[in-house]
């Protein structure tokens, strides 16, 4: 560590590289009927695309943008996805049709794989073990505060500005993101541990990596429980509005939520170097599929819609409340045994695990008909195939050589 950053400084950077993705597509949450009735009157579900586009265009730059870090160094690879990201920012703000917004919005994602992925690379260069596993939680706490007032600032720039102006609050983030990297961290990935940026490398450290049953596993259960959370995320706007017509209170209600959970990280940080990783994670699930049984129970029963209101937000809460406990972990996990190609390894992880889950939630988006039965039914599969797996990788971690 760099004389010029302290561990405190650190963090709160790293957490606002994580949080390029969260503001990303939290802050548009309040944004998609206007965008709809402005661009698509004819189909106003149409905007939710802006969200499954971003995550695309994300999860395809994910493949990119560690081999890249690995073979150019950290921080020209977050710059230069900076650059790319604030260049499709800007053609967003002047779109006149969906198709551009769309357009846009996935080059968009392909700059935020930047920060994403090399964010979680420089704790790999610097930390290792469960002591890599609390950084990484701790910047994801502090992280948690972008999506719980991003639906709130997004929907403040849409009284101010309209919904374009939330299009230069990206902007403005990014800036600040890159600047203060730029002139505050040092590189992290010495020259002499870089490696070229060549295809028959990139494949060996691919087989590598899917050869590792920890890894291969890991990035499984990562991918389920990133399905979770892009399946809320994109249908609990229309939960709001239609099924509970609080349409005008959701940011709030939201920005609470994504308050309490935040609480989640914070307590993994102090746990998981006493239960570690694999425990921490398959307690998470088994604790949502007990939580999202309930749920499907309480669907079936005659109840007021202030009570199945409150149920859903204690829900809500829950299913953010493992992201907290889970993504960090299941990062971890599969790093730690890749800290050698470290950025090719948070690639690999990100991408596969991002494209996957988005592919997951789309089609359980799609099939919301005015009532909770497929958000409820698609996490509580999600988690269920994702214990069944972590009570495996222990057996399998169990044959391991030590």
């Amino acid at each position: 560590m760099s004389d010029r950053m302290n561990r405190v400084e650190f963090v709160a950077l790293i957490a606002m590289m994580f949080a390029t993705i969260a503001f990303s597509i939290d802050s548009m949450l309040p944004a998609l009927p206007e965008i709809g009735q402005q661009l698509s009157p004819n189909d106003v579900n149409r905007a939710q695309l802006i969200l499954t586009s971003f995550v695309l265009g994300m999860g395809i730059g994910t493949f990119f943008t560690g081999p890249l870090s690995d073979a150019l160094g950290r921080k020209p690879v977050v710059v230069g996805g900076a650059i790319l990201y604030i260049a499709a920012s800007a053609v967003a703000w002047a779109s006149s049709s969906l198709e551009l917004v769309l357009a846009a919005r996935i080059v968009q994602g392909l700059g935020a794989a930047g920060p994403r992925v090399v964010a979680m690379a420089i704790v790999r260069d610097l930390y290792s073990g469960r002591e890599m596993a609390r950084i990484v939680s701790i910047a994801m706490m502090i992280f948690t505060l972008v999506p719980a007032i991003a639906p709130m600032l997004g929907a403040g720039v849409i009284a101010l500005a309209g919904w374009r102006g939330i299009f230069l609050s990206f902007i403005l983030f990014v800036l600040i993101s890159t600047l203060w990297l730029g002139l505050r961290l040092p590189e992290s990935l010495p020259l002499e541990n870089r490696r070229p940026f060549r295809a028959p490398l990139l494949i060996a450290a691919v087989r590598e990596m899917l050869a590792h049953p920890t890894v291969r596993l890991s990035i499984f259960v990562q991918t389920l429980c990133m399905g979770t959370l892009f399946t809320m995320l994109t249908m609990v706007q229309p939960v709001y509005d239609i099924i509970f017509d609080r349409a005008d209170s959701f940011p709030f209600w939201f920005g609470f939520i994504a308050l309490v959970s935040g609480s989640a990280s914070l307590l993994n940080a102090a746990l998981v170097v006493r239960l570690g990783m694999r425990r921490m994670v398959t307690w998470s699930l088994g604790g949502q599929i007990i939580l999202s049984g309930f749920m499907l129970i309480m669907m079936g029963m005659d109840l007021s819609l202030t009570v199945q209101f409150g149920l859903f937000v204690a829900w809500q809460t829950s299913v953010f409340f493992i992201a907290g406990t889970t993504l960090g972990n299941l990062n971890a996990m599969a790093m730690e045994p890749m800290g050698h190609i470290a950025g090719m390894a948070a690639s690999v992880i990100g991408a596969i695990s991002t494209v996957l889950a988005a592919a997951i939630a789309a089609p359980i988006g799609l099939l919301f008909d005015g009532s909770l039965l497929p958000l409820t039914l698609g996490v509580l599969t999600m988690c269920s195939f994702g214990f069944l797996v972590m009570l495996h990788m222990a057996r399998v971690e169990a044959r391991l050589p030590a």
